[in-house]
């Protein structure tokens, strides 16, 4: 893990070294409207063979929706406020051959499911920092993970942090390079199966620690964007802590994501989407998550 955090640390240093010298700073002014950009996409993927197909090749469909939703406004000369809405949903079917040699569709699994929002509000004194205050709520349309019971918005993690943020480049047509830094405080909460009837009872746990996120969007190419977001947390202080069999959740988190996304169409876009994840409550290695899509897309922009 030390070597991952060395890594993103490398990163951090370099991508903020390699940005140009900020040029004077211009007056702040209010924003007479809303700065809205929403992009939304839908894959879809299908393969079917009858039942007297030689080779044991089995048929499967999967579709995948996913949004981003970005709304800033600069409220008056001191205040900013940027929010960021992630959505994503999709499910894969796949045939099953029965003893009998027919084939049947299983019913549907979850093969991507997010929801993430996040609220920036910053003071922009013009100085070479600002402080700001934060709020992300992250969890899922629903936990499917026990079979007959679908336990919606779990789990629930919400973060509440304040600080102070510098913004190296915010140009959104080329560069928007941003870095914040602060203390935060996390309930996590889940919606746990109690016993045989699926009976469930949300249980909630307490943190508090210090957080870093960074986030960067370049503007490749006219066709071709990149955005990552780097969010390491290092808890200070746990609510079960005496319960714990373990000092696991001392070590820091990682939540490493990568969009890489190129139009070929106006409405035909491919995306890659690329995730690390480090929690040593959860698993002691690194999670990766991969997705490749190519489908139709949507973007508006006010």
């Amino acid at each position: 893990m030390k070597s991952y955090m060395l890594a993103a640390g490398l990163v951090l240093a370099v991508g903020t070294g390699s940005i140009a010298q900020e040029a004077p700073k211009a007056p702040i002014v209010k924003d007479s409207s809303w700065r809205i950009t929403v992009t939304a996409g839908l894959t879809a993927t299908q393969t079917a063979y009858s039942s007297n197909w030689a080779g044991g090749e089995a048929g499967s469909f999967s579709w995948a929706f996913t949004s981003l939703t970005q709304a800033g406004k600069q409220l008056s000369s001191k205040a900013n406020s940027a929010n960021v809405l992630k959505l994503a949903f999709g499910q894969t079917l796949s045939q099953q051959r029965q003893p009998d040699g027919t084939l049947h569709w299983t019913a549907p699994q979850k093969s991507t499911d997010l929801i993430d929002f996040e609220s920036v509000f910053r003071f922009t004194l013009q100085k070479f920092v600002d402080p700001y205050l934060a709020l992300r709520a992250e969890s899922e349309f629903f936990d499917g993970s026990v079979p007959g019971i679908k336990r919606y918005l779990s789990p629930l993690k919400t973060t509440e942090s304040g600080g102070i943020l510098k913004v190296f480049r915010d140009d959104p047509k080329k560069l928007v390079f941003k870095s914040r830094l602060g203390f935060a405080l996390r309930q996590i909460s889940t919606k746990d199966v109690i016993d045989t009837l699926l009976n469930t009872k949300w249980n909630t746990t307490n943190d508090g620690g210090i957080e870093s996120v960074t986030d960067l969007t370049a503007q490749l190419r006219s066709n071709l964007g990149y955005t990552t977001k780097l969010t390491l947390y290092k808890a200070l202080f746990f609510s079960k802590s005496k319960e714990a069999l373990t000092n696991n959740w001392k070590s820091p988190d990682m939540n490493w994501e990568h969009l890489l996304s190129a139009s070929i169409t106006k409405y035909l876009q491919t995306t890659l989407y690329f995730q690390m994840l480090y929690d040593k409550e959860i698993d002691a290695d690194v999670r990766i998550k991969e997705t490749l899509g190519l489908g139709l897309s949507w973007k508006f922009t006010h």
